[in-house]
C-alpha cells in the first residue's frame, strides 16, 4: 500500500504495532483498490462476452498475475447494457476494518471515449481539502484509479476503440464500515476510501501508520488549524479533550510511538503550536530526546530517571532504589513515598525543550503530563512565544 494513501481505512484506534513491523511471517493481502480493479475487469469481460465470470486475473504494480474470486456477477437486462461483479477483500494478517468486505464494480457502456471511474454507494465523498482527491470527488485515490483503468483497458482490449466504459465502484457495507475508520474525522462522508498505489496490503505496516498520521495532520493544516495536539494514545487524547473541550475534532492526532515523525510533519505543514499529551513512560523518553518511543527502540532509561531524581533531591538510598525500579510508574511511587516532588515537572520541561530543539524552535511546544487515571501532573512549554507559566494545572 502506498505510504501516501494508507490512511483512509486505518482503524480509529490502532493496535500496538511495535515489534511486528520487523516480522516476515505475516500474510499480505490486497487493497480495496486492487479488489475494485479485479471486480471492474471481471464486469468488463462479462459485459463483452455476456457470460458470468467466476475468476479474474489482473496485474498489479507490485505483483503480476493475481487471481481474484468473483463472488457475484449480475447482468442488469437481457440486452446486457450493464454488469456488476464483486470480490471479497482479503487483507491478509493486517487489522484492516475492510477485511472481508464486498467490493463491487458496475461497468456500463458510455458514448464518450475512454474510461470514467465514479464512486457509488458505500464509497466516501471528500468534503475537506488536504486529501489526494479534490472536494466533491469520490474517495477513490489516484493510485487505485490507475490500477482500475489499466485492468479495464486490458479486459476490454480493442472494444474501447468503439466506445467508452463507465466504472462505478461500490461497497455494500461501506457506510457502516467507515464509522470504524478515520474517514469521518478526515471529512470523507458516506463510505470508505478506495486505496492502494501498488495493490498490496502489508500487515502492520510502519509506512501505513505514519501515512495515517500525515493524513490527519495535513487535513488539519489545510483546514486552517494552527495548533495540533499530538497524543500518545486513546487515554491521553481523552484527557486532552477534557482539558480543552473547545478543541476541533481535527486538532487531536494519535501518534503512538512516532512523536519525532509527527513533530517533523507538524513543522513541515506550518503549524504554530504543538501540544504533546502523554504519560510518564513515553514522555520520559521524549525528555531524553528519544522521539521513537516504542519499547523495541529501547526500554525506560532508569539511569536517566535516577539523574533526574537526584536533581530534585533524592539521596543515594533513594537514587539506588530508582535505579533498580521496574517502570517509570514505579519510580513515581518511590519518590512519592520519599516525599519528593518535582519529577513530573522536570520531565515535562525537558520533554518540551527536547521537542522544541527537534523542530529547531520553529513552533511552540507544550507538554501535558498525565497520570494513568487522568490527573494532570505537570505542564511545560518551550520554543517561540512559549507560555511563561508552567507547573501543575
Amino acid at each position: 500500500m502506498s505510504d501516501a494513501e494508507a490512511a483512509g481505512n486505518r482503524p480509529r484506534r490502532m493496535p500496538n504495532t511495535g515489534r511486528t513491523w520487523r516480522r516476515t511471517d505475516l500474510r499480505h493481502g490486497y487493497t480495496t483498490g486492487a479488489n475494485a480493479a479485479a471486480a471492474a475487469a471481471a464486469a468488463t469481460v462479462a459485459l463483452l462476452t455476456r457470460e458470468p465470470v467466476r475468476q479474474i486475473t489482473i496485474d498489479l504494480p507490485a505483483e503480476a498475475g493475481v487471481t481474484f474470486t468473483i463472488v457475484r456477477c449480475e447482468f442488469d437486462t437481457p440486452a446486457v447494457g450493464q454488469v456488476t461483479c464483486a470480490t471479497i477483500k482479503d487483507a491478509g494478517d493486517d487489522p484492516d476494518v475492510t477485511h472481508g468486505a464486498e467490493i463491487a464494480a458496475t461497468v456500463s457502456w458510455q458514448d464518450e471515449p475512454g474510461i470514467r471511474i465514479a464512486g457509488g454507494p458505500g464509497v466516501g465523498v471528500v468534503t475537506l481539502p488536504g486529501l489526494p482527491m479534490p472536494v466533491g470527488e469520490a474517495a477513490i485515490n489516484p493510485g487505485p484509479r490507475r490500477i482500475i483503468r489499466r485492468a479495464v483497458e486490458a479486459a476490454a482490449g480493442p472494444a474501447l476503440a468503439e466506445r467508452g466504459l463507465r466504472v462505478m465502484v461500490s461497497v455494500p457495507r461501506g457506510a457502516e464500515l467507515a464509522e470504524q475508520t478515520l474517514n469521518p474525522k478526515l471529512g470523507i462522508v458516506g463510505g470508505i476510501s478506495i486505496l492502494g498505489t501498488d495493490g498490496i496490503v502489508r500487515p502492520y505496516s510502519l509506512a501505513a501508520y505514519r501515512a495515517g498520521i500525515h493524513a490527519e495532520l495535513k487535513v488539519a493544516a489545510e483546514n486552517g488549524l494552527r495548533t495540533i495536539v499530538l497524543t500518545t494514545g486513546v487515554r491521553s487524547e481523552e484527557y486532552a479533550r477534557r482539558r480543552a473541550p473547545d478543541l476541533p475534532l481535527l486538532a487531536c492526532v494519535q501518534v503512538g510511538d512516532h512523536m519525532g515523525y509527527a513533530l517533523a510533519q507538524a513543522r513541515r505543514l506550518g503549524f504554530a503550536r504543538a501540544i504533546i499529551s502523554g504519560m510518564i513512560g513515553k514522555l520520559s523518553k521524549v525528555a531524553q530526546g528519544r522521539m521513537q518511543t516504542h519499547v523495541s527502540e529501547g526500554e525506560i532509561d532508569l539511569a536517566f530517571l535516577t539523574q533526574v531524581a537526584r536533581e530534585i533531591g533524592a539521596d543515594e538510598a533513594i537514587a539506588a532504589a530508582v535505579a533498580a525500579a521496574n517502570t517509570a510508574h514505579h519510580v513515581q511511587m518511590l519518590l512519592k513515598r520519599a516525599s519528593l516532588s518535582g519529577l513530573e515537572q522536570r520531565l515535562a520541561e525537558l520533554a518540551a525543550a527536547q521537542a522544541a530543539a527537534y523542530v529547531a524552535d520553529s513552533l511552540t511546544i507544550e507538554v501535558w503530563l498525565w497520570t494513568i487515571g487522568g490527573e494532570l501532573l505537570a505542564t511545560a512549554s518551550a520554543g517561540p512565544a512559549s507560555v511563561a507559566g508552567q507547573g501543575k494545572a
